[in-house]
C-alpha cells in the first residue's frame, strides 16, 4: 500500500477512536507536518467521511457523532487474496511486531466482512496447512475451487469434482476431503477417494466445477495432511525407482533431497555400543531421469550405497571421473 494512502487510513483509524484530536498530535502520530494532516483530512472529506474541524485553542479534528464505517465490500476473490496474504506475511514476518500486525490486521478485516464470507474464509484458515518453511508462499488458488473444498474439509462433507490429470485425462469423481495444503508454490487437497478405495492427493489448479454433496463422512484419526501430500508426491510412479543407503540423519539428507521428492527411513544401528556412530538411512525416490542424481549425491558429501538401479552406479562413476579430470587440469597461462 502506498505510504500516503496508508497514512490517510491511519488518520481515519485515529479519528474513529473518538474525541477531538489536535493537529499537532495527529502530525506526531503520522510523522508528517501539520499542513499534510490538513490535506489528509480533506481527502477523507472528499471520500464522504464526515470529518469535522473544531476551532479554538484545543481544536483539531473529529468524526461526526454516530458515524460508522460501512461494511467492507470485497468480492470472494479479493477477501481471499487479502487474508491469505496476511497469513503468508505472518509466516514470513521477521519480527514479533510484524507477526502481531498481520494478526491484528486480519482480525480487523474479518470484523467488517459479511457473515457469509467470513464463515467461508474461517473454513479456509482452519483447514490450511503448509509444508514450506516460513518465507515462501504459494499463490492463492481460484476461490471458486478453494472456498467450497475448504468448507467441505471443515464440515466433513463429500464433494464432486471434475479433474484434469497431468496427462490430460479428465474425470469426475467424489471425494471425502480432509486437508488443504500449500506446498512448493502449489495447492493440494488430500482426500479419500471412495471409488478407488484409497487416499489421494489432487492439485487445486487442476480441479473445476466443485459441488458439495449431501451427507457427511468421518475423517481419519490422527492424519497429517501436509505429510500425506509429501508422501504422495514422493511415491508418484515414474520411469526409475531409486533406492539408496546414505549415512547421515534424515535432516541432513533432506537438505538436498526434500521430503516431497524422497522418502527417508532411518535404519537400525549396526553398532549400538558406540552412540557416536552415525546411522544409515534408506532413501527411496522415483524419477523420470537419473542424470541429476550424481551431482546431488556429491553435494551431500555423505557415504552412500546405490541399491538400485544399476544404471545409477554407472552415472555416478562417470560423474566422479569427470570431476577428477577437471581437478587434474593445470591452470592456463
Amino acid at each position: 500500500m502506498p505510504r500516503p494512502l496508508a497514512r490517510v487510513l491511519t488518520l481515519l483509524e485515529l479519528l474513529q477512536s473518538g474525541g477531538i484530536r489536535t493537529v499537532s498530535e495527529l502530525a506526531d502520530r503520522l510523522n508528517v507536518d501539520e499542513r499534510t494532516v490538513r490535506r489528509y483530512a480533506q481527502q477523507l472529506v472528499d471520500l464522504d467521511v464526515p470529518v469535522e474541524s473544531v476551532r479554538g485553542r484545543y481544536g483539531g479534528y473529529r468524526l461526526a457523532p454516530g458515524y460508522r464505517m460501512p461494511p467492507l465490500m470485497l468480492s470472494d476473490d479479493e477477501a481471499l487474496a487479502v487474508l491469505l496474504g496476511l497469513v503468508a506475511g505472518r509466516r514470513s514476518g521477521p519480527t514479533a511486531s510484524t507477526d502481531t500486525a498481520s494478526e491484528t490486521a486480519a482480525a480487523k478485516i474479518r470484523r467488517v466482512l459479511p457473515e457469509r464470507l467470513r464463515r467461508r474464509l474461517d473454513a479456509v484458515l482452519g483447514s490450511l496447512a503448509f509444508t514450506d518453511p516460513p518465507g515462501r508462499a504459494a499463490a492463492a488458488p481460484e476461490p471458486a475451487v478453494l472456498l467450497p473444498i475448504a468448507d467441505a474439509v471443515h464440515h466433513h462433507r463429500p464433494v464432486s469434482i471434475r479433474y484434469t490429470a497431468g496427462d490430460g485425462r479428465r474425470s469426475e469423481r467424489t471425494l471425502h476431503p480432509y486437508g488443504v495444503v500449500a506446498h512448493s508454490g502449489r495447492w493440494y487437497v488430500t482426500a479419500a477417494d471412495p471409488s478407488a478405495g484409497e487416499d489421494r492427493t489432487f492439485r487445486l489448479d487442476r480441479i473445476t466445477d466443485v459441488r458439495t454433496l449431501p451427507g457427511a463422512f468421518e475423517p481419519p484419526l490422527g492424519i497429517d495432511p501436509a505429510k500425506r501430500v509429501l508422501t504422495g508426491l514422493a511415491t508418484v510412479p515414474y520411469r526409475h525407482e531409486v533406492t539408496l543407503r546414505i549415512r547421515g540423519t534424515a535432516e541432513q539428507i533432506h537438505t538436498r533431497l526434500p521430503a516431497g521428492i524422497a522418502l527417508v527411513t532411518e535404519l537400525p544401528s549396526q553398532d549400538d555400543t558406540d552412540p557416536a556412530t552415525e546411522r544409515w538411512c534408506r532413501v527411496e525416490l522415483r524419477a523420470d531421469r537419473l542424470d541429476w542424481l550424481p551431482a546431488v549425491l556429491a553435494s551431500l558429501d555423505r557415504p552412500f550405497v546405490v541399491e538400485r538401479p544399476d544404471e545409477l552406479r554407472g552415472l555416478v562413476e562417470a560423474f566422479a571421473e569427470r570431476l577428477a579430470n577437471y581437478a587434474r587440469q593445470s591452470p592456463s597461462h
